[in-house]
């Protein structure tokens, strides 16, 4: 026998099952050149020397790491369909006489073959793309766009080993189910879930519990802290529902309907209620991927794109003037010190300062236990607040305004969770709350905070300076002083403001001034290496999650078409008429493939609540835009969707006709 049977054997078996193969290849380069890209942009040395790049890198080694797990798991998925139909065909070699052996040693060869064609030309694509994909993160990120060309051997050599081990465990695992099948099982191996399913109570049970759990949690959390908590125990719980749903709960459903004679026994709904039973059975694992994948995908898309939109909202909720400054421990003649400085360099820049903002405060965290403040050195995220303190004197300053408190008197802001009640109980004594304000000028810290946060505006200084001495007494990791804050606006550009923040610094160190520094300008940079990040491995990963959304699609519509076929022939031998058969097949098929997407947008829908809440800790409040996003996410993928269904449809009639 010449060396280049196998070979050769290998190669015509791959040319005959290209309508499987062609796509399952393409998926393998278009993975392999993703990875390649995310790899190459993760150990480019140049981010880390830009304004906000170490935070950028970070979030590719992150995608880094979520492309490599989901090559493992979605090429040796894609690659039991191919074993499926590819089964009767080993079969049949088996029993003209070729040992399991043989079978294998083809099997080798068409790995070989479609591993080495799928990294080289993967590799290559991602060489030749991963500049254009670095100059469109630079241009995400507002960095200045650096041409050349480099080629990344590190990202090679980890393409690589990483798909090589991919490979090598599908090999061995068909190598498994072909020497544990006997030639009979090999022959029917396409036609394995002809029998009718059972109805499996207990997992659609726990599917309809863990789906009802997760729902609960994603409308119930409020905290947003216990939000960013609880979210994962959510996502477990509704990917566990949604599987058993698909799997069990489907299947349970449609027999229920079949117990039903009055809605059963009609032509339309016996053939279509009989035919899904069997299709949820062969399709329930691959319609709860796509389900899972679609949800991925419209979650990751709208909150990524919220984010770097909503970008310029996040930085002035953050930072609310162009120039902060926070003096840690007031004294007298610091405010004086430091409006001095700050007009000398203003007039330096020939500018001019606006929307000036400063006060006195004190700020701790502490407990509140119904309408009392308890100071208490242990953070607990469900009940404990940050504490500001401000003198009525300067909140009118603020206003430009003579409001008046009496000493049991306080005024309230809250920026998150609002305080239930008309009384607060500070250091054992009740003070009325006479307004609950609608606004503050916070310093922005309070926003930046994961803790919900309580201003009090109070004409008693002697509890401010009992509560200083209180506060240290309890908590001793570090001293509790009144502080001085001053915000202001410039009318100048992003340059221009920098150069005032760094000539503030150096006026402030040479004066031996104690101070603490930020400015908007500076922090949009490092804002845009955060969220522009984010925004790219959203649309990055996004496009990863659809191709296999796109390529599971492909391989059902294949997979139906040759079940249907046989299915096609006997309705027509039993007297159906060929429209009664296709009409019905059809309405069958659409049921099943947009069933997932259905329930995606219901998944989304449940999942607003704690997302908004887990978007609200890192400042981005503005609910609309997430709404927007969200809702036009759905539909710019449910048309996507709608597309490629009809384009692999086609396929589909071309089978089954």
């Amino acid at each position: 026998m010449s060396k280049l049977f196998y070979p050769r054997l290998a190669i015509t078996n791959i040319k005959n099952n290209s309508k499987t193969y062609i796509p399952y290849i393409l998926t393998c380069i278009g993975t392999i050149m993703m990875y390649y890209i995310m790899h190459s942009l993760s150990t480019d040395e140049a981010l880390r020397g830009m304004y906000g790049g170490t935070y950028t890198k970070e979030m590719l080694i992150l995608g880094t790491y979520v492309i490599a797990i989901f090559a493992a798991i979605f090429l040796m998925y894609t690659n039991s369909f191919l074993m499926k139909r590819r089964k009767k065909e080993f079969g049949l070699f088996n029993i003209l006489g070729m040992e399991k052996k043989h079978i294998s040693r083809i099997m080798f060869y068409e790995t070989l073959f479609i591993a080495v064609l799928s990294l080289l030309v993967g590799i290559l694509c991602g060489i030749l793309f991963s500049k254009l994909v670095l100059l469109l993160l630079l241009k995400i990120l507002n960095f200045d766009v650096r041409f050349g060309f480099k080629l990344s051997v590190t990202a090679i050599n980890a393409t690589l080993i990483l798909f090589g081990a991919i490979y090598i465990i599908i090999l061995l695992n068909n190598f498994r189910q072909i020497h544990l099948s006997k030639p009979i099982e090999l022959l029917k191996g396409g036609q394995t879930g002809e029998k009718e399913p059972k109805t499996k109570w207990l997992l659609s049970i726990i599917g309809f519990v863990t789906l009802g759990a997760g729902y609960y949690i994603a409308i119930a959390a409020k905290n947003p802290i216990a939000a960013m908590t609880l979210f994962f125990v959510a996502v477990i719980l509704v990917i566990i529902g949604t599987f058993c749903l698909f799997t069990a709960g489907s299947i349970m459903i449609l027999k229920i309907l079949r117990k039903n004679k009055k809605y059963y026994y009609k032509t339309k709904h016996f053939i279509s209620v009989s035919g899904m039973i069997y299709r949820m059975k062969q399709n329930a694992a691959g319609l709860a991927n796509i389900c899972i994948l679609s949800t991925m995908v419209l979650v990751m898309i709208s909150s990524t794109v919220s984010l770097y939109i909503g970008m310029e909202d996040i930085v002035r909720t953050r930072y609310p003037r162009n120039i902060m400054l926070t003096c840690r421990v007031y004294e007298t003649g610091i405010k004086e010190s430091y409006n001095k400085i700050i007009d000398e360099t203003l007039e330096k820049h020939n500018l001019e300062l606006k929307n000036k903002v400063d006060y006195r405060f004190i700020s701790f965290s502490s407990k509140i236990d119904k309408s009392e403040i308890i100071l208490t050195d242990e953070i607990s995220y469900n009940n404990s607040r940050l504490i500001f303190v401000v003198p009525l004197e300067d909140y009118n300053d603020l206003i430009d305004d003579k409001i008046e408190l009496k000493d049991n008197e306080v005024l309230m802001y809250s920026n998150r969770d609002a305080f239930i009640g008309d009384n607060i109980n500070i250091l054992g004594k009740d003070y009325s709350i006479k307004e609950h304000l609608q606004e503050f000028f916070n310093d922005g810290s309070s926003g930046m905070n994961v803790l919900s946060s309580h201003y009090i505006i109070t004409n008693d200084m002697n509890m401010m300076d009992n509560l200083l001495v209180e506060v240290n007494k309890v908590d001793k990791r570090f001293e509790t002083n009144m502080e001085y804050y001053l915000g202001f606006d410039l009318d100048a550009n992003q340059d221009e403001n920098m150069a005032v923040y760094n000539d503030l610094i150096d006026r402030f160190n040479q004066e031996g001034i104690t101070y603490s520094i930020d400015s908007s300008a500076g922090a949009k940079e490092e804002f845009y290496g955060i969220y522009g990040g984010l925004f790219f491995l959203g649309i990055f990963l996004g496009l990863l999650f659809i191709m296999a959304t796109v390529l599971i699609m492909y391989y059902k519509q294949i997979s139906e078409g040759y079940d249907d076929k046989e299915r096609f022939e006997i309705m027509q031998k039993v007297g159906m008429s060929h429209s009664e058969i296709k009409g019905s097949i059809r309405s069958q098929v659409l049921t099943v493939f947009f069933l997932p997407i259905i329930t995606a947008a219901i998944h989304i829908a449940f999942a607003f609540p704690i997302i908004t809440r887990v978007l609200a800790i890192i400042n981005l409040t503005n609910t609309s835009l997430f709404a927007i996003c969200t809702i036009a996410s759905i539909l710019i993928f449910t048309i996507f969707y709608a597309i490629v269904y009809s384009l692999t449809a086609k396929t589909y009639y071309k089978i089954v006709r």
